[in-house]
């Protein structure tokens, strides 16, 4: 006599066809078991973002002090080793303030310098434009520039209150970035003064168990964040310093701007320094003519192939152990999701998470 099966014992795939259950495949189940947590994951991870794009402005003054924190820690350490530390922590910090403003300072006075002389250049150059613009192959009519300007004024006059309320939310725009740059140096400081006593309070706080994953993790997220910052910084200090001498053995104007413009661009990876250096084959065309300008686009083949096979590996492969397709998917997926701000944090964002995933898992795979 067969023994009845007991409660807890799945159903043959014969009992199921004679009791009219559908047979479904284990494959498919499979799936579908991992369908619905993907699905749960992703609503709590957009419920996540949505939340705190409620609060972006503190997001980024944070992520900015902890970029302010990586770069100005090391030299409060070195100087905190002759004076007291809270006076340390004021000498990087007031040193770092003076050098941003000292490299604005000498871009405004670049600009100003350069000013009378380039309006000629640029009036030159639109004239030597429009010429080769009347000629073969293009054959642009002599009144279409003319007809061209007359529809700009025309524009502008008809969307003058636009302008105007553009203008003003800019101004308004202007007075949220002091402040979140002032919440940003804020909080420097105090990450720069105490920030490994916060975080050990913060894992004070946790049971044991969770103490020690939140301390590996920590460890891990803050060596890559550290290591990206300083890397991207040197990579683009090392571009701008390129394009700078680059600019200026041309003649184009601006080379010193340009240059600071390369610098900010390239903390976009991929993506930024081709930018930066298309606006200055603008400005060469204007200028200098075609030939100056083409020479500007080789420029950025040339920037391009010194960024990604040699300092990128040199520099960034002990930080980031990104391939570039998965840093490409990141930047255009952080554009797209939060514009420039995103593009910018995408990719340390990434690497910190793959640090922690890498950290988090290494002990369990190692037996020892």
């Amino acid at each position: 006599m067969p023994t009845p099966p007991r409660p807890d014992q799945p159903a043959s795939p014969l009992e199921r066809r004679s009791s009219g259950e559908p047979h479904v495949p284990g494959l498919l189940r499979t799936a579908a078991a991992y369908a619905w947590r993907i699905i749960a994951v992703g609503i709590v991870v957009r419920v996540a973002f949505s939340v705190l794009g409620q609060f972006h402005r503190i997001a980024v003054a944070v992520f900015l002090g902890l970029v302010i924190t990586a770069v100005l820690r090391p030299v409060a350490g070195l100087l905190a080793r002759f004076v007291p530390r809270p006076l340390a922590v004021a000498a990087a910090l007031i040193g770092g303030i003076v050098l941003v403003l000292g490299a604005l300072a000498l871009v405004g006075e670049t600009a100003a310098h350069e000013r009378s002389g380039l309006e000629k250049e640029f009036v030159a150059g639109i004239d030597r434009i429009e010429r080769r613009l009347e000629q073969p192959p293009f054959r642009l009519p002599a009144d279409a520039f003319d007809d061209l300007q007359s529809r700009i004024g025309e524009l502008l006059s008809s969307h003058r209150s636009t302008l105007v309320s553009t203008a003003l939310s800019g101004a308004s725009r202007l007075v949220e970035v002091l402040t979140v740059l002032a919440l940003a140096v804020f909080c420097a400081v105090f990450f720069t003064y105490s920030g490994d006593r916060q975080w050990q309070w913060l894992c004070d706080q946790l049971h044991d168990g969770a103490r020690r994953r939140v301390t590996i993790a920590g460890r891990a997220a803050w060596r890559t964040f550290t290591g990206y910052t300083r890397g991207i910084l040197l990579v683009a200090a090392t571009n701008a310093v390129l394009v700078g001498i680059a600019l200026f053995a041309l003649g184009v104007p601006l080379a010193v701007p340009l240059a600071l413009l390369e610098f900010v661009a390239a903390f976009v990876p991929l993506i930024g320094s081709p930018i930066a250096l298309a606006i200055a084959a603008v400005v060469a065309l204007a200028s200098k003519g075609p030939v100056t300008a083409l020479l500007v686009v080789a420029l950025i083949v040339v920037i391009g192939q010194i960024e990604g096979h040699l300092l990128h590996p040199i520099v960034m492969s002990w930080a980031v152990r990104l391939h570039p397709v998965v840093v490409a998917l990141a930047v255009v997926g952080g554009a797209v999701a939060a514009g420039v701000i995103g593009a910018v944090v995408a990719v340390p964002l990434v690497a910190v998470v793959w640090a922690v995933y890498q950290a988090l898992g290494a002990p369990a795979e190692d037996p020892g």
